[in-house]
């Protein structure tokens, strides 16, 4: 939750994504990303390209733009909701899944400003997104942030 100090109430931060998929011969593989940062370089964990949206801009259209900002490529195509999803922060996340390929070697991210160290006012330059990977789903589920599992479960379903 963010307090909007204007009104003085909190608000739930929103995000908006696409979980891209592709067939294999051993079933469906998804595509994820791993965090920039020093905070997230030695961990393994993985998540969709995403990022937050403000209140009026339509859903979709920020998922399009995250995903192209995180990955340096522009995604089409059928999009089919996956729904709402809440993080255990307290995110709500706005997902679609939808079909196609991307190679990870050609992930460019797009860059953010954090505090690094924490709480030092020392600003550092990161990309948003490191690189990127596929994953059969038995390993996309071990991998990807907690809460966001349920994205995979509903791309099954939507799948047959």
């Amino acid at each position: 939750m963010v307090q909007d100090n204007r009104i003085g109430i909190a608000m739930t931060k929103r995000s908006a994504g696409i979980l891209l998929y592709r067939r294999s011969q051993t079933g469906p593989e998804v595509f994820l990303i791993h965090p920039g940062g020093p905070f997230w370089a030695k961990k393994d964990a993985w998540s969709i390209p995403k990022g937050e949206y403000q209140e009026g801009e339509p859903a979709l259209e920020a998922a399009r733009r995250e995903f192209e900002e995180e990955t340096g490529a522009a995604i089409g195509g059928e999009f089919t909701p996956l729904g709402v999803i809440h993080q255990p922060s307290g995110k709500e996340v706005t997902a679609w899944a939808v079909e196609g390929d991307f190679d990870p070697e050609k992930l460019v991210s797009n860059k953010c400003w954090v505090e690094w160290p924490p709480r030092t006012g020392r600003q550092i330059e990161i990309p948003e997104a490191d690189r990127g990977a596929w994953f059969d789903l038995e390993t996309a589920r071990k991998k990807i942030f907690r809460g966001q599992e349920l994205l995979l479960d509903r791309l099954v379903d939507a799948l047959g």
